[in-house]
């Protein structure tokens, strides 16, 4: 199989990248090398490579920042899945969206599942849903996933390691540094490996399409 990766430099798309190489060709593709915010790139170099599978990586992450910068965060989170998902149509490729559990309200006292009913607060998690809806367009997997970890292979950035708010917080602890975290969230965190091989296994599985959430997941707001 063929596949396309995007956000090749971020912590979840790099591990996913290296899961993939053990079994597939891969085309892994940083910002600078696809953005998906210009379209007609996006069109252009997946009709070049004709991937089986496009695995999007790529996201506008900063919560706060979508607040200040909401469009931002919609030209990737949303716009540029929809590039991705036409492109993906064009090609009959299969498309593997990587969401996030902010698409939700974070009331629920129960865990969420694929049946629950989106309710986003802000607008980093709407357009996040909108990407979504945008993904459904192609013969499409998405995988909500939280609180990603791990990622300890990415280059440092000025001598620390690349990662998630988690990994900040496990490396404060272990140089025994002040941690500044969250105190009014409860969430499951994904640990990069694990949706990895969730995600080689799904494209080698090919189940119907659709949402998938990890199990057990849980978020209080």
């Amino acid at each position: 199989m063929k596949v396309l990766i995007t956000g090749a430099d971020g912590q979840l798309a790099h591990a996913v990248a290296a899961r993939m190489k053990v079994e597939h060709q891969v085309i892994s593709l940083t910002r600078k090398e696809l953005d998906l915010t210009r379209y007609l790139d996006v069109m252009d170099v997946v009709r070049e490579e004709q991937p089986d599978a496009i695995i999007n990586g790529a996201a506008y992450n900063d919560v706060d920042g979508a607040e200040d910068e909401p469009m931002a965060a919609m030209a990737v989170n949303a716009f540029g899945v929809r590039a991705l998902a036409q492109a993906a149509v064009a090609t009959r490729a299969i498309l593997v969206h990587f969401s996030t559990d902010f698409v939700f309200d974070g009331n629920a006292d129960q865990p969420y599942t694929e049946q629950s009913i989106p309710n986003p607060q802000s607008a980093y998690a709407m357009s996040k849903l909108i990407g979504e809806w945008f993904a459904a367009e192609a013969q499409h997997y998405i995988l909500r996933v939280e609180s990603l970890f791990g990622g300890g292979l990415l280059p440092l950035r000025d001598g620390r390691r690349q990662g998630s708010s988690l990994d900040r917080i496990a490396d404060a602890i272990l140089a025994d540094e002040e941690v500044r975290a969250f105190t009014d969230r409860t969430v499951t965190p994904s640990y990069v490996d694990d949706v990895a091989e969730a995600t080689a296994v799904l494209l080698a599985s090919t189940p119907p399409e659709g949402i998938s959430v990890p199990a057990g997941e849980t978020v209080t707001v």
